[in-house]
């Protein structure tokens, strides 16, 4: 795996160094660096190595995307000065013309977020994985535990689509294709859109973003969740947040609970955000059930693990302190502006 490591290593910085259009380098980014990528491909495969090649890979993996992300920056700006020097030696360029107001870009704050959270739990070594937003049932409810019958499919809306193909209502319909697709122990996260049939509100909206977290392995503990919880409300607000842990149903996890944020936006005081009640709902979680372990083809015996779906949109609201969720996804080009940096 080292061996082909240097290998697309040797391929990009080639391909990077020969290329004189900036359309070209944006390509070979998507070819090396994209969500299928064939550096990203080789981070997904850390799941099937050993425990003593896995470290080994992954900061190999991190040092080669770090070379090409640099190499192709720097290739840009070289392509640019040799443009500007171009258009300088050009008679009839005019340096004291007035030019056209430049208008800066900025990241949506979903994506700001969802970079951030990559990061951090990238640095604790897990995977980062992507799964589809239109769902078999299987994935969506059966595997989760959730059969026909269980009123617990009344608790989501769901959009149904054609031959038993729903919108996923939730990243949990990830937890069994990853435990299929990885050989135990793992870790990962898989954020994603989801959707969900029901009312907008300043809280609630149709179409919103989650990270879903999974971590399989031998005598995984509550104590184990907490942590990798507070590791990552820490990184996101840099700084302590006041957190509560009740219990919580969720047909998937056992035993299950609500990790609850003080909301942001008020500081605690009450608004419509919290439902004036101080208190955001942001991460449920809980000890993966082992009729789900077994839908993965895992021993419940032998392993067990700890999930999360992080409400994505709300602690994009908490971070930046936004009073409407549907603001995040209204197209409204003045909110995002407020995002631009520099």
């Amino acid at each position: 795996m080292l061996d082909q490591l240097e290998q697309v290593e040797k391929t990009a910085l080639d391909l990077i160094r020969a290329s004189a259009d900036p359309a070209e380098l944006r390509e070979l980014e998507i070819r090396f660096l994209g969500k299928k990528g064939e550096v990203t491909r080789i981070l997904r495969s850390l799941g099937s190595m050993s425990a003593e090649q896995r470290p080994l890979v992954g900061q190999r993996v991190n040092q080669l995307r770090g070379a090409i992300s640099s190499a192709i920056r720097e290739r840009i700006d070289h392509l640019e000065a040799e443009r500007m020097r171009r258009l300088c030696s050009d008679p009839h360029f005019d340096a004291t013309l007035p030019v056209a107001p430049l208008h800066v870009g900025a990241l949506h704050p979903i994506t700001l977020v969802t970079d951030h959270i990559e990061s951090v739990f990238r640095a604790m070594g897990f995977l980062l994985l992507d799964y589809p937003e239109a769902e078999s049932e299987f994935y969506n409810f059966e595997a989760l535990n959730i059969p026909a019958a269980h009123p617990a499919r009344d608790m989501q809306d769901t959009f149904w689509l054609e031959e038993g193909v729903v919108l996923r209502t939730h990243t949990s319909s990830g937890q069994v294709r990853a435990m299929q697709e990885y050989p135990p122990p793992f870790r990962a996260i898989f954020p994603g859109k989801v959707f969900r049939y029901e009312r907008t509100d300043a809280s609630h909206e149709h179409t919103f973003h989650q990270v879903e977290g999974l971590m399989i392995d031998r005598g995984v503990s509550v104590a184990n969740l907490i942590h990798s919880m507070r590791t990552l409300l820490g990184a996101i607000f840099e700084r302590d947040v006041e957190i509560r842990l009740r219990p919580g149903y969720f047909p998937f996890v056992e035993p299950g609970f609500e990790l609850d944020i003080q909301c942001q936006v008020c500081g605690g005081s009450g608004c419509p955000v919290c439902k004036y009640s101080s208190w955001v709902e942001l991460l449920p979680c809980g000890l993966v059930h082992p009729n789900v372990l077994r839908f993965g083809g895992l021993d419940p015996e032998q392993w067990s693990g700890w999930a999360f779906g992080l409400g994505l949109s709300r602690l994009v609201m908490m971070k930046y302190r936004v009073d409407d969720i549907r603001q995040l996804l209204s197209g409204d080009l003045r909110f995002i502006r407020q995002f631009a940096q520099g």
